[in-house]
Formats: structure tokens, C-alpha cells, sequence
């Protein structure tokens, strides 16, 4: 009894290793962009430590001083918000007849919404982008906050599961107190599905902080500029005739962008991982 509860231990003892081997592996890109940002470029180019000899925090000053990174950070909070109201109202209206009502060709329009999922986002830009052009949308965050007013299929789905498993006996003590069909959704389901509702914020908020192929493609001008676009062109200056990068600074601005997400992941997890268990609750 005693042999096996020490190989149990033993095993769990390795198991743990190998957990934390792996987290530190997953972690080590976080750690060298976090400590490149306390580094000279100097230093950056020619040393090979991960942690800085000569600790700096001129970098982050730099970013500051020579970037309009506050309006940056701006622009990509509006985008952030923006799309995040505009898909949970607009995937949670769309999914609450198709899980809540009855009606002909209910199933088939899930399953055309559902097959839409397959086409990549990527080959739907070059149409979007000739069309928001015509509309005079272009260099604006217009062509990234309206289209998420119109439901995004996973979205539609998560809603969909997580009304599914709220049981019906609910809608119907409400129509017999005489509430309408809206009044049913924002009265009864809302309240009870804001597990889903705060995953799906989250994991709309997390993309859309870090998109980058999108406001690449729609805006050009340093007015309507997010932060990824100004990772990827604010920080290189002129030296003679060639443009050099100056990486610290970029990791300094890296570092700046990833503790957002982190913490809306901390203080997010338990209403994320607990809104993803509970959509496969009904099929």
C-alpha cells in the first residue's frame, strides 16, 4: 500500500517537472520581450543574455516622447470596444430565435451560418476593402466596428448552445406575465447567460487588441492608427542612407501591449473557461 502510494507521489512529482519545464519553454518569448525592453540597442545587438547588463527604462520613455502612442492606444481601445458591444448584441439576437423559437428552415439557416466559419477571413478582405472604398469608409475604423454588427458565426454559436441548455419552462412564464418575445431575451436570457457573454467579450477584446491584418489593410494615415500598426512602423529612425529598428523599443511597446491582455485573462479566466464548458451543455 505504502510502495504504491509513493510511486503515485513520484509519478505526480515528475509530472509537476515536466509542467513547469513546459511553462517556462511556453513563457521565454514573454520573459526576453519583457527584459529587451530594460536593454540599450547597443547591448540588444551585441549581447546575448536575457536579462540586461546595463538596466534602462530610456526606452519606454522613448515611445512616449517620440510617438503619439496615447493616441494609438485610443484608437485601438474604440476598435476594441466598438466591435466587442457590436458582436454580443448582434450574435446574441441572432442566436436567441435560433435556439429559442420554432420555425421552417430554422436548422438550415444555423447550418449555412455554421458553414460560413469555413471561409478564411483573409479572402474576404480584397472584396470588403473595393466595397468600403465605394462607400468612402476607408482610413477610418468604420470597416472593422460596423461588419461586427451583423454576428460572427462562432459567436452565433456559442449563444446558441448556452440558450439552448436554459430551460424553456422560463420563456414560458414570462409570455404568461406577458412579456414579448424581447422582453424575454433581455429580461430572462440575458441575466442568465453572462458567462457567455463575458467569454466572448473577452475573446473579442484579446483579438481585436492584437489585430493587425485588418487595420493594416483599412487605414493609412497616423489618425486613425492602432498599436499594432505602430509597433510595426513607429520605431525605426535614419541612419546615413539606411533605416535602422530600434528593437528595444519596439519590445518596450510589446511589453506595454501584452499586460492588458494578461490581465483581462486574470480577472476573466473563471467566467472564460466556465462559459466554454457550458456551451456543449445541449446539442
Amino acid at each position: 500500500m505504502k510502495s504504491a502510494k509513493i510511486k503515485r507521489r513520484i509519478k505526480q512529482f515528475w509530472l509537476y517537472v515536466i509542467k513547469i519545464i513546459v511553462a517556462m519553454i511556453m513563457f521565454l518569448p514573454i520573459i526576453w520581450i519583457s527584459t529587451g525592453g530594460f536593454k540599450t540597442l547597443a547591448e540588444f545587438t551585441s549581447s546575448s543574455s536575457i536579462f540586461p547588463l546595463n538596466f534602462t527604462t530610456e526606452n519606454f520613455t522613448y515611445i512616449f516622447r517620440s510617438s503619439n502612442i496615447l493616441l494609438y492606444i485610443k484608437n485601438t481601445l474604440l476598435l476594441m470596444l466598438g466591435t466587442t458591444v457590436g458582436t454580443l448584441l448582434s450574435s446574441s439576437l441572432v442566436a436567441y430565435p435560433l435556439a429559442r423559437m420554432e420555425f421552417k428552415g430554422k436548422n438550415l439557416i444555423f447550418t449555412v451560418i455554421i458553414a460560413t466559419m469555413m471561409i478564411p477571413n483573409i479572402a474576404l478582405i480584397i472584396p470588403q476593402y473595393i466595397m468600403f472604398g465605394k462607400i468612402g469608409w476607408l482610413d477610418s475604423l468604420l470597416p472593422m466596428i460596423v461588419p461586427s454588427f451583423f454576428a460572427y458565426p462562432y459567436n452565433v454559436f456559442l449563444f446558441r448552445q448556452y440558450f439552448r441548455s436554459i430551460p424553456r419552462e422560463l420563456d414560458e412564464s414570462a409570455m404568461i406575465d406577458g412579456c414579448s418575445r424581447l422582453q424575454i431575451f433581455f429580461k430572462v436570457l440575458v441575466p442568465l447567460s453572462k458567462p457567455t457573454y463575458a467569454t466572448i467579450a473577452v475573446l473579442s477584446c484579446v483579438f481585436w487588441w492584437n489585430e493587425l491584418t485588418q487595420p493594416v489593410f483599412y487605414i493609412n494615415s497616423d489618425k486613425w492608427r492602432t498599436l499594432t500598426i505602430a509597433l510595426m512602423t513607429s520605431y525605426m529612425y535614419t541612419s546615413g542612407n539606411s533605416f535602422v529598428i530600434n528593437w528595444p523599443s519596439i519590445m518596450a511597446a510589446a511589453t506595454l501591449m501584452i499586460l492588458p491582455p494578461m490581465f483581462l485573462y486574470f480577472f476573466g479566466n473563471k467566467f472564460l473557461v466556465g462559459g466554454i464548458k457550458t456551451t456543449g451543455l445541449k446539442g
